[in-house]
């Protein structure tokens, strides 16, 4: 077939090419998801956009700038490229998927601009727990924004804010949203209390720590010794290390431990809340074997830093390390 290239190999298809234009120029895979961008050229949906999301501003092919990152699904060449698998079936070739769109845009500007809404808001959570395509789609400048105001700044009631926080620890937040979560006063003392605090439900502390960890992980070393330093914070991280049935918790408390030990002045503040203390009883109780084969497993590192650990978490998860 002329402007054939072989299948990838690990394809029971010998012999067989596959069209040039069901290719992703960037992969040089089968097209499973082939989305347009707004040059006109058409890529696999992970390919673009990883490449964007390492810092690519231009289009892979024709170098020339991106005037927008809109996606466009093109349904037509997907709905060839899956006629095609079909009828190359007996070779071995599978039909690919129809794959699920993210969320559309409109929607989620929709939802935001509806204001202090718990319905919008349990929505756009709903949408969030769906996929990573959707917490792409809503990790917009302004949402993120908005979502800080509701989560800090609105007087619809805790209902309404513990719903804003959830999104945004799923959402996560730039450089922009961590300094005026950080820079206020009041928004810091706020994470303290809802870490710390006595009554607070473990979903509760659960967002507001991975909320800390994403302000921390977008800010400087001053911006996270800001937030070490504020009463409640170390301690509410610790405490989720120590939980024995949510591993969310944990991984949360050890990424937010991690991130705000970036900033030197925070890892004696660590070890005096107890975070040594408390990897060190996660280390000695997986060496026991009391933890459960699902459960996150820790190993001492072998690192140059004395008292590095690393934890291992459930398969699939960056492996994170944290020093004392």
């Amino acid at each position: 077939m002329p402007g054939s290239v072989p299948l990838p190999l690990g394809l029971d298809t010998a012999g067989l090419q596959v069209p040039w234009y069901f290719r992703c120029p960037i992969s040089l895979e089968l097209m499973r998801d082939p989305v347009t961008v707004a040059t006109g050229q058409t890529y696999d949906r992970a390919s673009i956009e990883s490449w964007v999301a390492t810092g690519n501003t231009t289009c892979p092919v024709t170098r020339a700038p991106l005037a927008d990152f809109t996606l466009i699904p093109n349904h037509t060449l997907r709905r060839l490229i899956q006629e095609w698998c079909v009828a190359h079936r007996s070779l071995g070739v599978e039909r690919i998927p129809t794959p699920k769109q993210p969320a559309d845009p409109d929607l989620i500007r929709s939802l935001i601009s509806q204001g202090p809404a718990l319905p919008a808001l349990r929505k756009l959570r709903a949408l969030a727990r769906e996929s990573d395509k959707n917490r792409l789609v809503m990790a917009t400048p302004e949402t993120r924004a908005a979502l800080v105001e509701m989560a800090f700044g609105s007087a619809a009631g805790e209902e309404f804010e513990a719903e804003a926080m959830a999104v945004l620890a799923m959402v996560g937040m730039g450089e922009a949203e961590a300094v005026e979560v950080v820079g206020r006063e009041g928004r810091v003392a706020r994470l303290g209390e809802l870490l710390g605090g006595q009554g607070t439900t473990l979903e509760s502390r659960v967002n507001a720590g991975a909320v800390v960890e994403a302000a921390a992980a977008a800010s400087g070393a001053e911006a996270r010794a800001v937030l070490g330093a504020a009463e409640g914070v170390m301690e509410g991280l610790v405490a989720l290390v120590e939980e024995k049935a949510n591993a969310r918790a944990v991984r949360v408390g050890i990424r937010g431990l991690f991130a705000l030990c970036l900033a030197k002045e925070n890892q004696p503040r660590a070890v005096a809340a107890g975070a040594a203390a408390a990897l060190a009883r996660r280390v000695t109780a997986e060496a026991r074997g009391r933890r459960s084969p699902r459960s996150p497993r820790w190993s001492v590192s072998a690192g140059r830093r004395a008292g590095a650990m690393r934890w291992s978490p459930a398969p699939g998860e960056a492996r994170l390390l944290c020093a004392r």
